[in-house]
């Protein structure tokens, strides 16, 4: 038997702060969203201007990020990324449509190794979306020190 961990509401709110802080300072554009363990939404920010498509895609990165136990970039980076053509897991995203992302903008959140949800971020071009997904997660790592202690 194993403890399962759960993220909330209110875990979600500061990741979703510390995005929008980031975005604002390079000065993009962006949705964020955080989802739970099983990629329900639990939190979603459409920053002021940001396109309309961001919603969708945001959520589908936070999805396949948590399902999946994987920076949903890692798909499509060469030379092995498992969606590439030819590799084992090409067309993933035709099971799923709508629902999985295979390129840049989504990152799990894992606590004391467990999956506890994802992170989507949609809007910036590729080096954008990494620069704000590194500012939820540095702000993930806060939170869980601050919880245990470590």
């Amino acid at each position: 038997m194993h403890q399962i961990y759960r993220i909330t509401l209110d875990d979600a709110l500061p990741l979703l702060a510390a995005g929008r802080a980031k975005a604002e300072e390079i000065g993009v554009k962006q949705t964020l969203c955080i989802c739970d363990d099983g990629g329900n939404v639990l939190a979603l920010h459409r920053l002021p201007g940001a396109r309309l498509t961001g919603v969708d895609i945001s959520i589908a990165k936070a999805f396949t990020a948590a399902g999946h136990e994987r920076a949903t970039h890692l798909f499509n980076e060469a030379p092995d990324g498992p969606a590439l053509p030819g590799n084992e897991a090409f067309g993933i995203s035709h099971m799923l449509p709508g629902k999985f992302a295979v390129f840049v903008g989504g990152f799990p959140l894992v606590f004391d190794g467990q999956i506890v949800g994802g992170v989507g971020i949609s809007g910036g071009n590729g080096a954008q979306d990494k620069a704000v997904g590194a500012a939820i997660l540095a702000e993930f790592e806060a939170l869980t020190a601050a919880v245990t202690g470590r």
